[in-house]
C-alpha cells in the first residue's frame, strides 16, 4: 500500500483516474486505524485488481474536509475517476466489514 501523506484534488485526480482504487483515510494517533494495519495486507492481497492508498487524513485535511471525511480509518472506492462506494465513519472496522464492504461495490 503506497502511502500519500498530502493529498489535493489534483494529485486525486491523477491516482483514481484509472482502474479500481481504494483510499484508506487514517492517522498516525488513531487506535482505530492502527487497530486495522495488520489486517490492511491481507485486505490487498483479497483484492488483487485494486490500487490501495494510504491517505494521511490530517496532511490532507483540505481535500478530507471537501470530501466529508470527518471520522477514520474510512474508505473511499474509486472506479476509473468515478467514487462508487465509501464506508465513512469514526467507527472500528474490523477485516470483515471491510473486506464485506469492498465486495459490496464490485
Amino acid at each position: 500500500m503506497k502511502k500519500i501523506k498530502e493529498l489535493d484534488q489534483n494529485k486525486l485526480n491523477e491516482i483514481t483516474k484509472n482502474g479500481r482504487v481504494i483510499l484508506e483515510f487514517s492517522a498516525s494517533w488513531c487506535p482505530d486505524c492502527r487497530f486495522l494495519d495488520p489486517f490492511m495486507p491481507e485486505i490487498e492481497k483479497d483484492f488483487p485488481k485494486a490500487k490501495f492508498y494510504n491517505i494521511d487524513r490530517d496532511g490532507s485535511i483540505d481535500l478530507a474536509k471537501k470530501l466529508n471525511i470527518m471520522g477514520i480509518p474510512s474508505f473511499v472506492v474509486y472506479q476509473d475517476g468515478k467514487e462508487i462506494g465509501r464506508l465513512v465513519n469514526k467507527d472500528r472496522k474490523t477485516k470483515k466489514e471491510v473486506e464485506d464492504f469492498l465486495r459490496s461495490v464490485d
